[in-house]
C-alpha cells in the first residue's frame, strides 16, 4: 500500500529512477527540492521502497508540480494517484497547474483523470515539442 511523506535528502539515490518516467528528466530539479530550504514541497510515495515523488512550488493562489514521476516499473499501481491526492490536501492554493508534453497521451489522460483540464498550448515546450499547460481548482 502506498504511503506519502515528505522528502528528505537521502530520497535523492532511490528516486533516480522515477526520472526515466518524464519526458524531459531535470535532476537538479529533484536534488535541489530535497537538499535546499525553500518554498519548494518534495512529496515521495512509499511502497517498501521510494517509488515515486512529486515536487511542488507553492504559490498564495497557485501551486504549480513541474514533476510528477513514478518508477516505470511500479506504475499503474496507484502511486501518482496518491501523490497528487496528498498534494491537494495539504496544498493552501486554489488551484495546481502542470505541464504535459503535447504528445504524452498516457500522462494526459492520467491527469484528466484527476481533474486537470487545458489552459494554453505552449510552444516548443519541450525539446521534443509542444506543451500543455493543464490545471485544476482545489476544493
Amino acid at each position: 500500500m502506498t504511503r506519502v511523506r515528505p522528502g528528505h535528502p537521502a530520497d535523492l539515490g532511490p528516486l533516480g529512477p522515477a526520472q526515466a518516467a518524464l519526458t524531459e528528466p531535470a535532476p537538479e530539479l529533484l536534488a535541489g527540492a530535497l537538499t535546499r530550504e525553500g518554498p519548494a514541497t518534495v512529496l515521495v510515495a512509499v511502497d517498501g521502497d521510494p517509488v515515486g515523488y512529486l515536487v511542488a512550488v507553492p504559490g498564495p493562489e497557485v501551486a504549480y508540480v513541474p514533476e510528477l514521476a513514478v518508477r516505470p516499473d511500479r506504475q499503474r499501481e496507484g502511486h501518482g494517484s496518491a501523490l497528487l491526492s496528498a498534494l491537494v490536501e495539504r496544498t493552501t492554493a486554489d488551484e495546481l497547474r502542470l505541464t504535459v508534453a503535447a504528445d504524452d497521451e498516457a500522462a494526459r489522460g492520467f491527469y484528466e483523470h484527476h481533474g486537470f483540464r487545458l489552459r494554453t498550448r505552449i510552444p516548443d515546450r519541450f525539446a521534443a515539442g509542444d506543451g500543455l499547460l493543464l490545471a485544476r481548482t482545489v476544493p
